[in-house]
């Protein structure tokens, strides 16, 4: 019989404390700076009109602007620095936002937590108990895995090509399009929800709300970023994470999905 998974649900307060960090701006960072009026960041944080500088020291006033890599200033693709700026803050973006998902998917599922009926055909595996999240991946089939990779790639195609003003290129980034219409091809015979807003609850807030909601966004993200790897590395490495929580060890291969 398998162990069963010990839950996840006291995290020590120093372990809390360092997923709350949030590092600055593509790096590490000079302490101590004086913050710019938290009004005009937060306004400059929901367009495209803000420095580099403003938008770390928005994020995070203590630790402010620190590149010691260059990627603020770099040209990818020879793009031009605009252009890649925009990519770097949409891929942040966006993996901070997969990784929160992740966070939180963990510590519900290693607690024991999901659907109350079978997501598979009767002949599939299904939910077993006492696996930890990266067993019930390994669990299971090829097929249901590759039909989860191809949702995301759906996803991921349709950002890049639904969008009006592509990020970077001047729109915004982190934004999501709408999907068409009704009718408007085959796959929509309904009206898709949108995913970013769905319910329209976004679109009625001030810009100084938005612009808030987006500094905690990122500032959540690069917590789950590190808060997901850490369970990971724990799982793979036992001790390898400081004063976190104990974990089943994992003996597959994290980085190796398709793998047995």
């Amino acid at each position: 019989a398998r162990a069963t998974a010990e839950p996840i649900c006291n995290l020590s307060p120093i372990n809390m404390a360092l997923l709350s960090l949030a590092p600055s701006c593509l790096g590490l960072a000079t302490p101590l700076r004086a913050a710019p009026p938290l009004a005009s960041s937060r306004a400059a944080a929901v367009s495209m009109d803000y420095s580099k500088e403003e938008l770390a020291t928005a994020l995070n006033p203590v630790v402010g602007y620190f590149d010691p890599l260059g990627l603020a200033t770099a040209d990818f693709w020879s793009q031009g620095n605009e252009a890649t700026w925009g990519w770097l803050r949409h891929a942040e973006i966006k993996h901070g936002r997969v990784a929160m998902f992740a966070f939180v998917g963990y510590i519900a599922q290693y607690n024991g937590l999901h659907f109350g009926f079978p997501l598979s055909l009767p002949e599939s595996p299904s939910y077993a108990a006492g696996l930890t999240p990266p067993e019930q991946w390994d669990a299971l089939p090829l097929l249901a895995k590759a039909q989860i990779f191809t949702f995301i790639g759906f996803l991921e195609f349709w950002s890049e090509l639904g969008m009006e003003t592509h990020y970077m290129k001047g729109g915004r980034p982190g934004d999501y399009p709408d999907f068409p219409k009704a009718g408007v091809i085959p796959v929509t015979p309904v009206k898709v929800f949108n995913l970013y807003d769905p319910f329209g609850f976004a679109g009625k807030r001030s810009e100084e709300q938005k612009a808030k909601g987006l500094l905690a966004e990122i500032n959540n993200g690069r917590a789950a970023m590190i808060g997901i790897m850490a369970f990971l590395a724990e799982q793979k490495i036992p001790g390898s994470v400081p004063w976190g929580p104990h974990l089943k060890p994992y003996a597959g291969e994290v980085m190796a999905p398709f793998m047995p």
